[in-house]
């Protein structure tokens, strides 16, 4: 008996040590059998506002977990974290950013195949399966309560979002619960038009005439360009080859008057003016003789280009021909803005240099000029700058750190523990080569790239870069050099919490070397478009969202305010920050771009007032907030700033398409599809800025506040479209944000529409519904199957049906007429060869229904049960 029971102990201590390893690690294998789910129970708790939520552990390992052993980190969307009322067997605790920890209670035990629930409450509703905790890990610890094993959650789950109470965000809000039956309502004021009604080009061009007659385009119709032209016709015909399949003979130098009649293409410049517009206008004609495009300089030929492109059939996309047919058109067309931008936040989540490459042919195509890099953030700095390797050797990448105070960048919207992690989105940075290349090719499409830097705030990358930098050069003996680009006081002891819920982003204002840093990445910036062939003259400085509370404890800021006693309080030095700053970038011939904050002073209480200090000098405010104080943009406006408008709640792909809690993206200001992008008017904004981002009408709103002043209008400088990429992870989620919202964007940014103007709500209103209606037949049709095609296929948003099942008949509609619906009886996912839906069918059980396109691209399920 004894010699069993010696037997079955030796065999235990066996299995520990083959599992623990001979270190006594424990073995990934085992750690990775414990798994974890996550519940979102309710919104609808008290104090209203806030949510309940629950992980459930199950240990399916062979060793137990204790009150010391372990922790578990996650990211999850950003939300305070509220003091359990009743005691939980361990708590979730913030610790930086959206990073987040799970601490063991001192009594906690969870024996092998034992499980366990943890609740905790936190402010802000919950409503998408994108704001759940991702990016999981444990790490283990010895006795003496040192980091041992870090290992990945590999088995978690996120329970669905079902209920009313998981749905909506507590009592104020009154969106209305999405269901295919809400979204049929919604589709009932769709109708179907001819292929005759649609619009043929997009952004709608000033004038088009359709003329009887066709031109057919082969592999031996000539391109003769003008000298200076022949980027614009080398893009054409590489654009016509992978319509064709062919090389289309090109020329330099327009056809002789004397040569034979034999049709052709041809660009040139010449002197074109549309609605008083002289600058990138075109003239487009196609007859008998072939396509002429005529434009005002190169930029008006490039997008003449574009509208042409527009005009080859989507059949001809769709099955490739040796030959096109083209009708007979004249075209006039110029922008309303010569400022039109995208936005794309590569900091927080990494984007590769060929999905760049991408976004800038979509920006092309719909002639989208500007584009905002945004490529440093508080979760990353992604260019290479020489002399500071530190920036993308620390702050280009994310992994598990000892804590928030680390020379390193913690983990962020589930990038995991490990650096450069395969799958993952964290990490990653452009080399110089790689920034010059992009900055070529957007040049040849006639985008201008504005690089940018953020500071004061949302500055933590380049803050760890150089206490990492500091930390390096103090140990080889070198203070004055360490000293150098050092970007805190490390006596600052301020508490304050950013809008993504950081504790530390923002740089010391007082230290001179926070001003040598920023030139000396402006000097590194501009020296890389001068290798690129191009001048520097715009530079944003970010700006935005410097939370309440910096700079109230630290030495270096009180001996600024008493050495400055003109400067009124730490709330004033965000201004004092940007008059030091610009003197220095107006020296490089910078125009100096930024979010609204730039140009804003604050009130002890807390209000932005337009600060008059920088009008007439070269400050561009972006004016992102039309939520929390919706005439910003018109004051700082009628105040004689040069404004470019970027309305949160009608220009920000990331906010999430609607309320569907499968549907991706954000949404604190509410829900932005492609009809708000395209409903949007920019000298009278309150007239397309229909609710809150709880579904209040916003009509209240707005009594009392300032509208544009006529003579102000000059001072709208143009409009810019945001993807912040909190949401987005890699290339085809990027693409479903920003498709088909931008051919909303660029028609609001290029076309002035009729309605805009008018004053009767009722027959805007009718106007309005009338023009998206032919918008978005025409999106449907003639513009998203032929991005199936563009540079391999772009991952674009098609809208799920809407059903109703009325005495047994299901009725279907789609959100953009045009579509196909399928469908299937018998539970399965409907495919191209389901049935198609075309008039009420009689059905019964569960009813699955997709919208595809003429491409075969489709979306998401729509489900329907009949009892």
């Amino acid at each position: 008996m004894k010699r069993s029971v010696h037997f079955q102990l030796c065999v235990l201590c066996l299995i520990f040590l083959f599992s623990c390893g001979k270190s006594g690690e424990i073995s990934k294998e085992q750690a990775e059998k414990i798994g974890i789910s996550w519940k979102l129970v309710s919104n609808f708790i008290e104090p209203d506002g806030s949510f309940e939520a629950k992980f459930t552990i199950k240990n399916g390992s062979n060793f137990a977990l204790d009150g010391t052993n372990w922790k578990l980190f996650f990211n999850m969307s950003p939300r305070p974290i509220q003091s359990n009322k009743t005691p939980q067997p361990a708590v979730v605790e913030h610790i930086n950013g959206d990073w987040y920890q799970m601490v063991a209670a001192k009594d906690f035990k969870l024996a092998a195949g034992d499980s366990v629930t943890i609740t905790y409450t936190g402010t802000e509703g919950i409503i998408k399966e994108t704001d759940a905790p991702m990016g999981l890990y444990f790490v283990f610890y010895d006795q003496d309560g040192k980091e041992k094993d870090i290992v990945q959650v590999a088995d978690f789950t996120v329970e669905p979002f079902t209920t009313k109470e998981q749905i909506l965000r507590g009592k104020r809000d009154l969106k209305v619960i999405p269901t295919p039956e809400t979204r049929y309502k919604e589709n009932l004021a769709f109708t179907t038009l001819g292929a005759d009604q649609l619009l043929k080009i997009i952004p709608s061009p000033v004038k088009m005439s359709s003329l009887s007659g066709t031109f057919t385009l082969t592999g031996k119709t000539s391109v003769f360009y003008q000298e200076g032209l022949e980027t614009e016709a080398k893009l054409l015909i590489e654009k016509l080859r992978a319509i064709t399949g062919a090389d289309l003979p090109i020329q330099k130098g327009l056809p002789q008057a004397t040569s034979p009649d034999a049709p052709a293409i041809v660009l040139k410049t010449g002197t074109v003016h549309v609605n008083g517009t002289a600058k990138e206008a075109y003239k487009l004609g196609i007859d008998q003789k072939g396509v002429v495009i005529t434009g005002s300089d190169a930029a008006g030929v490039f997008y003449g280009v574009q509208s042409l492109l527009q005009l080859v059939p989507t059949e001809s996309y769709i099955k490739k021909a040796d030959s096109v047919i083209l009708g007979y058109v004249q075209v006039e067309d110029a922008p309303r803005f010569h400022f039109r931008s995208m936005h794309l936040d590569v900091g927080r989540n990494f984007q590769t240099k060929e999905s760049i490459k991408r976004v800038l042919d979509l920006l092309a195509s719909y002639k989208i000029n500007h584009f905002l890099f945004y490529t440093s953030e508080d979760e990353g700095w992604r260019v290479e700058i020489d002399g500071l390797p530190e920036l993308t050797e620390v702050g280009g990448q994310r992994q598990h750190t000892s804590g928030m105070n680390a020379p390193a960048l913690h983990p962020s919207y589930g990038s995991g523990p490990k650096a450069y992690d395969k799958g993952k989105h964290g990490s990653g940075y452009y080399k110089k080569a790689d920034f010059i290349e992009i900055l070529k090719y957007a040049n040849e499409r006639h985008i201008k790239v504005i690089p940018e830097v953020n500071f004061p705030g949302h500055a933590l990358a380049a803050i760890k870069a150089m206490e990492a930098r500091y930390e390096r050069l103090m140990k080889e003996g070198k203070e004055k050099e360490a000293n150098e680009y050092r970007l805190i006081d490390p006596e600052d002891k301020s508490v304050y919490l950013s809008a993504q819920a950081y504790k530390n982003n923002v740089v010391c204002v007082g230290r001179e070397s926070v001003y040598h840093f920023y030139e000396k990445v402006v000097d590194e910036f501009a020296k890389m478009y001068k290798e690129a062939g191009l001048t520097m003259d715009t530079f944003h400085t970010g700006g935005d969202e410097v939370a309440d509370g910096v700079w109230t404890k630290s030495p270096m800021i009180d001996k600024l305010l008493k050495d400055h006693p003109e400067l009124d309080g730490p709330k004033s030095l965000q201004t004092y920050f940007l008059r030091e700053l610009l003197p220095r970038l107006e020296k490089r011939n910078l125009k100096v771009h930024g979010w609204e904050e730039v140009a804003l002073t604050k009130t002890p209480a807390g209000a932005y007032l337009s600060n008059p200090e920088f009008v007439g000098r070269p400050v561009f405010p972006y004016i992102w907030n039309n939520v929390y104080d919706v005439d910003l943009g018109n004051r700082m406006a009628n105040d004689g700033y040069q404004v470019i408008l970027c309305n949160v709640t009608n220009f920000y792909f990331d906010m999430s398409y609607d309320n569907d809690p499968k549907e991706p993206g954000l949404y604190w200001a509410g829900f932005v599809d492609t009809r708000d992008m395209w409903t949007f008017s920019p000298f009278n904004m309150f007239k397309t800025t229909e609710e809150t981002a709880m579904g209040k009408p916003m009509k209240e709103e707005f009594v009392g506040k300032q509208l544009l002043k006529p003579e102000a209008r000059k001072n709208v400088y143009g409009v810019e479209a945001q993807l912040w990429s909190e949401t987005i992870k890699g290339r085809d989620m990027m693409e479903y944000s920003i498709l088909p919202k931008l051919l909303g964007f660029a028609e609001s940014a290029w076309s002035e529409r009729k309605w805009e103007n008018v004053a009767d709500d009722a027959s805007r209103k009718k106007m309005i519904g009338e023009g998206w209606n032919l918008f978005a037949n025409s999106i449907a049709r003639n513009q998203l199957p032929k991005l199936k095609f563009l540079n391999g296929g772009y991952n674009y948003r098609l809208p799920l049906p809407g059903a109703v099942v009325e005495n047994g008949m299901l009725k279907a509609n789609v959100g953009l007429p045009g579509l196909t619906i399928r469908y299937t009886v018998d539970g399965s996912e409907p495919t191209a060869s389901s049935p198609i839906y075309n008039v009420p069918v009689n059905v019964a059980g569960v009813i699955k229904l997709k919208s595809f396109d003429l491409a075969g691209s489709s979306s998401r399920t729509s489900v329907i049960t009949t009892k």
